[in-house]
């Protein structure tokens, strides 16, 4: 029994990680401006990654999850944020578990440390380094129910972040680093978590993004959990409809992790201005 319970547990952290791209990454938005951004993140593993890194099967388990992400800028150098989440989980036989409901709701914000300008050019290099802390409340505490596990615990999220806008040839582009300490409150151990994604334009109505999402867990967590880690790489186009709406469609999968859920999924988006 314990055995199998440290395999649900495996099955419910392998999503704690949003594939969604978060649009402003190390940038504060202007006071006064905001933006939403509402992405549909349909995800399914039907594998884990055990202890040697191998791949073998566990109960099916899918996600559908939709997430809000409202950021305004207080001012310049200040950014709030908010992310409400909604989720259906569904395991299959011969766990038969399922769960719809709020996953975490995130609440915090993002201020601007420092900034340069090389060339005082909206199109030549400039950088900015960031922090960020978020609240991550729970959407539930019902740990008796395994699609709800891996979304019980209170956490605490505080990163850094790197941003840098240059040029690749003739195409604006950028390069945005997050690295972040993730504490838990609960059964889960704490994480080392690493974002970074590299994003270029090659028309003005086009963005490309490359993503990497990596976490490694500080030890192991409680009621039979080991220590785990994973990587996941996300692939996404995103579509200027207006200067105000743009539309995100992407891939992402969990290419290599330890005690972890070998997932793959679609990502729909909608980014709004205001």
């Amino acid at each position: 029994m314990r055995n199998r319970v440290a395999c649900w547990l495996l099955v419910g952290l392998g999503l704690t990680a949003s594939a969604r791209d978060a649009a402003a990454g190390a940038w504060t938005l202007e006071a006064g401006t905001g933006q939403l951004i509402i992405t549909n993140t349909l995800s399914q593993g039907v594998d884990i990654f055990n202890a040697a890194r191998s791949l073998q099967s566990t109960p099916r388990y899918s996600k559908d999850e939709l997430q809000a992400l409202v950021e305004y800028g207080v001012t310049d150098r200040f950014t709030v944020i908010l992310e409400p989440m909604l989720q259906h989980v569904d395991i299959g036989a011969p766990v038969d578990a399922q769960r719809s409901g709020l996953g975490y709701t995130e609440l915090g914000g993002r201020v601007r440390l420092f900034q340069g300008d090389s060339w005082g050019d909206s199109w030549g290099d400039s950088w900015v380094i960031s922090g960020q802390t978020t609240l991550r409340v729970p959407g539930t505490f019902d740990r008796s129910n395994p699609a709800a596990l891996g979304y019980t615990d209170t956490q605490l999220d505080v990163r850094a972040l790197f941003g840098y806008t240059f040029k690749a040839g003739a195409w604006p582009a950028f390069v945005d680093v997050q690295v972040a300490q993730r504490f838990s409150l609960g059964w889960q151990p704490d994480e080392f978590r690493t974002d970074i994604t590299f994003g270029v334009r090659p028309a003005p109505q086009w963005l490309l993004l490359v993503q990497s999402f990596n976490v490694v867990s500080e030890g192991a967590g409680t009621w039979g959990l080991p220590s785990y880690d994973y990587s996941k790489l996300q692939l996404s186009g995103v579509y200027s409809v207006t200067p105000a709406l743009s539309l995100q469609l992407g891939a992402f999968t969990a290419y290599t992790g330890r005690n972890a859920l070998q997932e793959n999924g679609l990502v729909f988006g909608a980014w709004y201005k205001f």
